[in-house]
């Protein structure tokens, strides 16, 4: 009898503690119950709808972003207004430069040819004098140069 109690002890310690595990998985399983989310077609459809929209938003601002791009690459120039405008001026001043500078040699010669002709005419007076004052040297200068013709 003695191993009949030992028996009935032990089956009465396991029936305890089938029985705190049975509990246990009992709660555990209204608490898996209760913290289920079910999922619809509702929930689906509100989640997609709000990605969506944040989507349609980002793309509204990466078209901004592709437009202004655009209009700026529109706009843009090689080369900035303000050095065309400053090559324009020294084209502009360069042209007058040597308009001035052809203009003042231009006068400069002709200058320099009033003075040429001015000591030729000068010359030339200063020779009639002389061989008018003396006929005989301008008659042996003009057989000369008469001469000096004939041999080429």
């Amino acid at each position: 009898m003695k191993k009949l109690d030992e028996i009935m002890e032990l089956m009465a310690d396991e029936m305890a503690d089938f029985k705190t595990a049975v509990l246990e998985l009992q709660k555990l399983s209204r608490q898996l119950a209760e913290m289920s989310i079910p999922i619809s077609t509702e929930a689906l459809e509100k989640h997609l709808s709000i990605f969506l929209k944040k989507q349609e938003a980002e793309k509204e601002r990466t078209d901004e972003i592709l437009k202004e791009i655009d209009r700026k690459l529109k706009h843009a120039t090689i080369i900035p207004n303000y050095l065309l405008i400053l090559f324009g001026i020294l084209g502009i001043l360069a042209l007058g430069l040597v308009g001035y500078f052809g203009y003042s040699n231009n006068n400069t010669q002709q200058e320099n040819f009033e003075v040429y002709r001015t000591i030729m005419e000068s010359q030339n007076k200063s020779y009639e004098d002389y061989f008018a004052a003396y006929p005989e040297i301008h008659q042996a200068y003009c057989e000369w140069i008469e001469a000096g013709y004939q041999d080429l």
